[in-house]
């Protein structure tokens, strides 16, 4: 029996651009092998491309552990999570330092 073919999506958005690409790949194939093959860093020149070759990635918006090994399924919808502007623990620490500050409080 040879290899099928699964339909898999690869997804990546910006605040002011969103993408979702469609490909056909071999069974076998992994969650980073789906972000390669979709050919991100044509879509969006202004994002570094190494961004999408380390990314941390999910099915569905599930965080995978192990991208690089995680073989995909027909249907599924590769999602390339965009690294954070700033550490929710210290964007955290910012906003309660500005309200005990507030004269308002």
């Amino acid at each position: 029996m040879g290899a099928e073919a699964l339909a898999v999506e690869v997804a990546f958005a910006l605040p002011s651009k969103q993408r979702i690409v469609a490909l056909r790949v071999a069974e076998g194939t992994t969650a980073r092998q789906a972000v390669a093959l979709a050919d991100l860093p044509t879509l969006f020149p202004d994002v570094p491309g190494e961004t999408f070759a380390q990314a941390p990635l999910g099915i569905f918006g599930k965080a995978l552990r192990e991208p690089d090994t995680h073989l995909l399924r027909d249907g599924d919808r590769v999602e390339v999570y965009r690294p954070l502007a700033i550490d929710p623990k210290a964007a955290r620490l910012e906003r309660a330092k500005r309200q005990a500050s507030d004269p308002k409080r």
